[in-house]
């Protein structure tokens, strides 16, 4: 079996996979806004997991992985943290570190033709690339969110434009995958728009995928969508849960290694 460990800015998601890939069991828990309280969550979470016969471990995180398995974390003031050391302690097996954004992208973009570039709009902007069932190097160099658009007369970052908690605040709403109506949808579809020509110069993927809670609601601004891209914008299969399965399709490759 599998464990994969999705930690992200809110919750903290795991699920112990069979070798086929079957959800056997999950847990999830609110990440703490501690470093120290995180740790003894996470630990806590994981008792009833170590036993199990555990062939590997993949942690996703919403950061970058150091040479040396301590992590950095993007949506906490937390640096260099030893997850390792509590992962080897509980598990006898290789233990892997991928950026979250990576991993959902391995998993939205497998078995896909050509190159695939996944973007999530949440809190912020992220994404990966992936071609022939692997993250491409260049993947760990993608920050859409950061580049600069002008909308309605203002120069912002991306993701103060178009990522799921921007369009939230603008229209004053807790979920914007609970917006619904035309208007709105149009204007969703410009503000996600805006990247994308950089995008497809840059990297010629053959197709992109429009993730994060944006993803869920895809089919309701899809129609607003450029059609000259020359690319093909899918929604993805899991809108929550790309990470979580990313995390066993890459858990599955390093064994083949």
């Amino acid at each position: 079996m599998y464990l994969a460990i999705d930690i992200g800015g809110t919750k903290t998601l795991i699920a112990l996979f069979s070798r086929r890939g079957r959800v056997i069991r999950r847990r999830k828990f609110k990440t703490a806004q501690g470093y120290k309280s995180f740790m003894r969550d996470l630990e806590t979470n994981l008792e009833g997991f170590h036993g199990r016969r555990i062939k590997s471990v993949t942690v996703a995180i919403p950061g970058i992985v150091q040479k040396n398995y301590s992590v950095k974390f993007g949506n906490r003031n937390w640096q260099d943290i030893d997850l390792i050391g509590l992962l080897k302690k509980l598990f006898d097996c290789p233990i892997w570190f991928e950026n979250d954004a990576n991993l959902a992208s391995l998993y939205e973009g497998y078995r896909l033709s050509g190159k695939t570039v996944f973007l999530t709009f949440s809190t912020g902007i992220g994404g990966g690339i992936v071609e022939k069932n692997r993250i491409l190097p260049e993947s760990n160099e993608l920050e859409p969110g950061h580049v600069i658009y002008e909308y309605n007369g203002v120069k912002r970052e991306w993701e103060d434009i178009a990522a799921a908690s921007a369009i939230e605040s603008y229209y004053h709403i807790d979920r914007a995958t609970d917006l619904r109506k035309k208007d709105i949808m149009q204007d969703i579809a410009k503000r996600i728009s805006l990247g994308l020509p950089d995008i497809i110069a840059q990297y010629h993927p053959r197709t992109i995928i429009l993730g994060g809670p944006m993803g869920r609601v895809f089919r309701l601004f899809e129609p607003y969508l450029p059609k000259d891209l020359e690319v093909k914008l899918k929604r993805p299969r899991r809108p929550n849960e790309s990470v979580i399965y990313g995390c066993y399709l890459y858990s599955k490759q390093k064994e083949l290694e």
